[in-house]
């Protein structure tokens, strides 16, 4: 009798610390602290009667900056620029060539200034089209003009994934003031995780790239100019190319995208990496 009193005290132990350690992994949650943009494709979505995505609220970030919306300007039908809802799991956007702007002209601009950054998307590629060679981006705020500074991640044509900074310093695709961080060659039919990194201060700081795994798989030194002039954010596109909507935008879909305006450290990376791939 005693045994089987001591066995089921052991059992209800196990079952006590067994499930205080899942509250305490349901507890632990995205880093607050600087999130400028919380995209999640299970909310905010604003479809049109015939189902196309005219809005993506951000879930997170300033007020001014939340909204999403489909940009009709340079476009002959004003609606081919509109991505399309995916059900599954995860809930995703299916872009093909097409964006989603936040126009707010300010709020991004302290990335490249020294703030740092860390931005982070869970996406699928498709076969990509080519408009400007090896240029198929799904995020970027880049200056629509000028020396184009701000951030972007891209695709080649072949969905080899990069991203990286520009600074406005000099205008040239890529330089010591515009690196490329290319990653690996992504495969199509599965979601994966991107995350970039940005170190904050003055002078050269560290951007990294992390693809599918908590190592960066490239880094590379970033010279910050405080006077760095960046411009709206697009989803889907590098900027706001109303001369040329879609000839640099990506095939895929995007079911997350979340951009703080601070380097995470390796820590709550982690922690994002295991909440959100």
């Amino acid at each position: 009798m005693a045994e089987n009193l001591g066995f089921i005290r052991c059992i209800m132990k196990f079952s006590l610390l067994l499930s205080l350690s899942l509250i305490s992994l349901a507890a632990v949650e995205i880093p607050s602290t600087g999130l400028m943009v919380d995209l999640d494709a299970s909310k905010g979505v604003t479809v049109d009667a015939q189902g196309r995505v005219t809005a993506w609220q951000s879930q997170s970030g300033p007020i001014a900056a939340r909204d999403f919306i489909g940009q009709p300007k340079g476009r002959a039908d004003a609606t081919s620029g509109l991505p399309t809802p995916v059900k599954g799991s995860p809930a995703a956007l299916s872009f093909r060539q097409q964006e989603l702007v936040c126009h707010d002209e300010a709020a991004f601009d302290g990335l490249i200034r020294g703030d740092g950054c860390t931005w982070v998307t869970v996406l699928k590629v498709y076969p990509q089209r080519v408009g400007l060679k090896d240029v198929n981006s799904f995020f970027g705020n880049l200056r629509n003009g000028q020396k184009y500074e701000g951030l972007w991640g891209c695709l080649d044509d072949d969905n080899t994934v990069w991203w990286g900074a520009r600074n406005g310093l000099t205008f040239g695709r890529f330089d010591v003031n515009n690196p490329k961080l290319v990653g690996p060659k992504l495969e199509e039919g599965r979601f994966h995780f991107l995350a970039g990194r940005l170190g904050a201060g003055p002078g050269e700081v560290l951007a990294e790239f992390f693809v599918n795994d908590l190592k960066a798989c490239v880094s590379a030194r970033f010279p910050i100019n405080p006077q760095a002039d960046a411009s709206k954010l697009a989803i889907g596109q590098e900027r706001d190319a109303i001369q040329h909507p879609g000839k640099e935008s990506f095939d895929g879909e995007v079911a997350r995208f979340l951009l703080w305006n601070r380097p995470l450290t390796d820590a709550e990376l982690k922690t994002v990496f295991e909440k959100v791939r």
